[in-house]
């Protein structure tokens, strides 16, 4: 029967059903096949720190590249465009543009230090990204995204037991090609981003790219008061790799790379939830934000890299140096509003109290080195062994304001963090073809972690002074292995080890405030799945069921009244769930993309309580009290920011037309609702949200030329998405609709 008989609801039967003819003995072909007119095309991976078909790593792979890639960061979107485009996948932020928080398979951190880790790692051409502001540096130039589920612990290590998402820049190559691409559209949007390989030699290669974002402000503020407008923002970046190949056994490529971003913060906006419910309450306006506090952002990052291999007989050489150094500062009106109850007219609503805050990274550094042997013989063994080092020194600033008091800033609030940490690591792993159809491979890593963190708070009345210092180390295992069916079917099984290390906070209210520590996490992972081609390599599919148990889960609780967190560790954190990647080409016209997951997460912690909303929301969670304080028990809740269900769809109709291609790609994302924080509550509980994207364009010059409009959530779903819960029913929003023009040239 021919694909263009086939329907989506056939391929997703036959997708949850793979079929292996017990009679089949042939093993799949160990090099990529030849691709067909009509067939996928082969997947390459380096999960594993080697080139691989994707289908021979056994753990749950996706992939982001090409043409989906350009059409989901249509508009500037930042690095959120990622969020539920790959099953198990969630990024947010209480930042806006800066510091980004990812969450794989419901495990994330809603820390919103400075200095906080998170459980999902990002690497940037091989460089681990520690810090959160380096996390959201633009996506430009970018050859491949590797989103890899579970504890990736024994080959990338740094704090990554949910996972790790994988950039690699397109690097230079020895001949003359490039492109430029250019967008303009609504409030003002004008992207531009491009790139220029230039071969200076046989043995040296340049690749010049850019990127330069900027949306006018869209939001206005109706007092005169405070900063006027917001949401625009001038985000520009740049990177320059230079590839010296003196011999075909030698590779040295540099890396230097930087940012510059000025914007206006996330706007907390006051009591736009109507109590007792999730709705944003009747009449919202968008577009306005009455406010007397100051907003704006600024972040810079530099960095350079520099990856040496070597190719010897029988073994490849690799060393990695990566610095990273940036440079932060976000004010905003925290409350939400204006005025408060001692000084008349306040609102919108009530604002009981003044929160304007600025946090700053005075001084940040990153050091990271690598050491890497990896074997390339042909036989059934192949091995890796390398050795890390990573040192982090990291200063962090927090600044009260009261537009409403003569002073700014308020020199009686005042806080300040210093924190180094050190890091290094041993690690290994080890493949062996049992045979044609059974490989089996093992990881192996120890890990030793020390911190030193002082938290200090200045006031006209004294200082405090207050240390913590912790030394850790950890062993992570990994044990997996891959069954080939038939020449389109493999079957894989994981079960992997994850740990994180302590994590501290100091945001100190007042002298007698006290910072915090969580204890490090620990995660065992078990996963099991199929891949598979089918109809004659025109669909292919990945389907994995997992569980997770996280010993001592490091959470993140509000105080309930101030703006403060508290790190704190949950006794246990239980996850398991299943994961459906799907991709076909459905004609000669049509082709889809598919991808769903289920994730439920449950915190098992029968005496773990958290002060719940400082004023006016529904708690639903039972209510004690410790020491006469009112407080929420959350033992059986989901972990927050963890959507049960996720789904994303593509579909793509291409047609030939005159000397061109007329096309049209739309994608939609689906998740179900989350809870915000540790505790539940009406009000902080995420509606149900189905955002879609729209790119209609015509190519020609044999695909040198693209003009295209496009449109990012196209419906104009506008909800919360987030919350601030220790002042009022304040509310963070999704961004909502954009459209506009775009132009690509590649030459």
């Amino acid at each position: 029967m021919k694909l263009t008989h086939r329907t989506l609801m056939a391929l997703a039967i036959a997708a949850a059903f793979p079929f292996a003819s017990a009679q089949d003995t042939q093993a799949a072909a160990a090099s990529a096949e030849t691709t067909q007119p009509g067939q996928l095309e082969t997947v390459i991976v380096t999960a594993q720190r080697r080139a691989e078909n994707i289908k021979d790593v056994p753990m749950s792979i996706a992939t982001v590249k090409g043409e989906k890639l350009d059409v989901l960061t249509s508009g500037g979107q930042d690095i959120r465009f990622l969020s539920g485009r790959s099953p198990s996948v969630s990024i947010e932020s209480d930042y806006g543009r800066t510091f980004p928080r990812f969450y794989i398979r419901g495990l994330g951190n809603t820390d919103f230090d400075l200095n906080a880790s998170q459980p999902v790692g990002l690497v940037m051409d091989d460089i681990v990204q520690e810090n959160p502001m380096l996390k959201g540096f633009p996506v430009f130039d970018v050859d491949q995204v590797e989103v890899l589920r579970g504890p990736q612990g024994t080959l990338f290590g740094r704090n990554s037991p949910a996972g790790v998402i994988k950039f690699d820049s397109a690097k230079p190559v020895f001949k003359q090609e490039g492109y430029l691409s250019a967008g303009f559209g609504k409030d003002r949007v004008r992207n531009l981003d491009g790139a220029y390989n230039i071969p200076v030699s046989d043995t040296v290669a340049i690749r010049f790219a850019g990127s330069s974002q900027h949306r006018g402000d869209r939001v206005d503020n109706p007092r005169a008061t405070g900063t006027r407008e917001f949401e625009g923002y001038k985000d520009n970046a740049a990177r320059v790799q230079v590839l010296y190949k003196p011999t075909a056994n030698f590779s040295a490529l540099f890396n230097v790379h930087g940012r510059d971003m000025d914007g206006t913060a996330t706007l907390f906006r006051a009591n736009i939830l109507k109590a007792g419910t999730n709705d944003l309450v009747d009449g919202f306006d968008y577009d306005s934000y009455p406010t007397d506090g100051v907003n704006e952002q600024h972040l810079k990052n530099k960095g350079a890299n520099l990856r040496l291999r070597w190719d010897l007989p029988g073994v490849t050489l690799h060393s990695i140096t990566g610095y990273e150094k940036l440079d932060f500062y976000s004010r905003a009106d925290v409350d939400g509003g204006y005025g408060a109850v001692y000084a008349p007219p306040y609102g919108p609503g009530f604002i009981p109290f003044v929160v304007e805050t600025a946090d700053l990274i005075p001084n940040h550094k990153q050091l990271s080195q690598e050491f890497r042997a990896e074997s390339t013989g042909t036989g059934p063994l192949q091995w890796i062994a390398g050795l890390f080092y990573f040192k982090e020194d990291i200063t962090i600033d927090s600044i009260a304001f009261d537009s409403l008091a003569p002073g700014n800033p308020q020199a009686a609030n005042y806080a300040t963090q210093t924190q180094n940490a050190k890091s290094w690591a041993v690690f290994g792993s080890v493949n062996y073809a049992v045979s044609d159809r059974l490989k089996l491979r093992g990881g192996l890593r120890y890990t030793s972690d020390k911190k030193d963190f002082v938290a200090q708070r200045i006031e006209t009345t004294g200082r405090s002074y207050l240390p913590l210092s912790d030394d850790s180390s950890n062993v992570s295992w990994d044990a997996s292995g891959t069954y080939v069916l038939n020449r389109d079917t493999n079957v894989f099984a994981r079960v992997a080890t994850g740990y994180r290390a302590p994590s501290m906070q100091g945001r100190l209210f007042d002298l007698g405030s006290m910072p915090s520590m969580a204890g490090a996490e620990k995660v065992l992972s078990v996963e099991a799945g199929v891949k598979q081609d089918l109809f004659d390599r025109r669909a292919r599919m990945s389907a994995t069921v997992f569980h997770y148990r996280v010993k001592d889960k490091q959470l993140t609780a509000g105080s309930g009244s101030v703006n403060m967190n508290q790190l704190l560790n949950a006794d246990k954190a239980v996850g398991q769930g299943v994961e459906l990647d799907l991709q076909a080409n459905l004609s000669q016209n049509f082709s889809a993309t598919f991808g769903t997951s289920y994730n439920d997460t449950e915190i098992k912690d029968g005496s773990l309580f958290v002060l719940p909303c400082g004023s006016g929301c529904t708690v639903t969670n039972p209510i004690s009290f410790v020491g006469g304080t009112r407080v929420a028990l959350i033992d059986g809740n989901p972990l927050p920011r963890a959507p049960k269900w996720q789904h994303n769809f593509t579909l793509k109709y291409a047609a030939p037309v005159a000397s061109g291609e007329v096309y049209a790609f739309t994608d939609w994302s689906y998740r179900s609702s989350y809870n915000f924080f540790l505790y539940e509550a009406v009000e902080y509980k995420a509606k149900d949200l189905l955002e879609g994207g729209l790119r209609v364009g015509y190519k020609w010059g044999d695909g040198k030329y693209d003009l295209a409009l496009y449109g990012r959530n196209i419906t104009d779903e506008v909800q919360s998405v987030g919350a601030i819960d220790f002042n009022n029913l304040t509310g963070i929003l999704n961004e909502p609709r954009t459209y506009g023009v775009q132009f690509k040239m590649n030459f």
